[in-house]
């Protein structure tokens, strides 16, 4: 079991380099431990939508950081990251 979590710790930390942050990832963002927010990247244009709690799509978002996709914690940080609101 601890072999397990020191693998997705170590494949989130490279992620996060892989994908360029803007800014230096925390291991708790790259988890998404805390952070609630789903950045999404959108199959069919590439675009980078972030889904927040409570909206329409927001339950049937998965996030899979091998194709980029990210936790945000707050709504500045996903526009920070450019990254735009889903908004449905």
């Amino acid at each position: 079991m601890r072999t397990v979590g020191l693998t997705l710790l170590s494949a989130a930390i490279g992620f996060a380099g892989v994908y360029g942050f803007a800014q230096p990832v925390q291991v708790s963002q790259a988890l998404g431990v805390g952070c609630v927010i789903k950045g999404n990247i959108g199959f069919d244009r590439g675009q980078r939508i972030y889904h927040m709690p409570g909206d329409r799509y927001y339950d049937a978002t998965v996030i899979n950081p091998a194709k980029g996709e990210r936790w945000f914690c707050s709504e500045a940080e996903a526009q920070a990251a450019g990254w735009r609101h889903a908004g449905f």
